[in-house]
């Protein structure tokens, strides 16, 4: 008689995409509609129909919440193409676009106000800058030298963030082109 392997998981539910995708599309119209202030892991909750446990279970507070739904946006859901120049432009124009939008811009707007070690200052760096980098790290490798991927990455999204928060000049679809075509240049040597 074979017996067949018995799979363990850890206690308690597990995580559910279905519940996770509601709770970011309740979390994004609540931005959209109401703002960043009014958007409670309380009022995601109502509007999604999902569990607070479930909700703490994918984010630690509502501040994460908001940047993760802020980019749904950002996210590029196919590769626009197979070479690294429109993989990483269409990137970046998807970045671009989710911080040149009014929440966008609102949420820009309070990082540069708020302490580097907020709630929100650490959500966006979780959900936004780390998560950008590891896109590009993914792109990258193979086609820079392992000990110059972190500075590279540092020369492509830097410029972008800097000019999210000090706002000196527009985020556009030129500037995301531009920082392609810089960062092409850099890569391909």
């Amino acid at each position: 008689m074979t017996r067949q392997p018995v799979s363990r998981r850890g206690p308690g539910r597990p995580p559910s995409t279905e519940a996770r995708d509601k709770a970011l599309e309740a979390a994004r119209a609540i931005l959209t509609e109401e703002g960043l202030g009014r958007l409670t892991m309380d009022a995601v909750a109502q509007r999604s129909g999902v569990g607070k446990p479930t909700l703490y279970r994918h984010w630690a507070h509502a501040l994460e919440l908001a940047m993760a739904a802020l980019m749904l946006d950002a996210e590029d859901p196919e590769p626009r193409g197979d070479t690294l120049a429109l993989r990483l432009r269409g990137q970046l124009r998807a970045l671009v676009a989710t911080f040149a939008a009014t929440r966008g811009r609102q949420i820009a707007m309070a990082l540069a106000a708020s302490d580097p070690e907020s709630e929100i200052s650490r959500a966006f760096r979780n959900q936004v800058i780390l998560a950008s980098r590891e896109t590009g790290r993914g792109l990258l490798q193979g086609r820079v030298a392992e000990a110059e991927i972190e500075t590279m990455l540092d020369m492509i999204y830097g410029p972008l963030f800097y000019r999210l928060l000090t706002g000196h000049l527009p985020l556009d679809r030129d500037f995301a082109d531009s920082l392609t075509a810089l960062a092409l240049r850099l890569v391909e040597g």
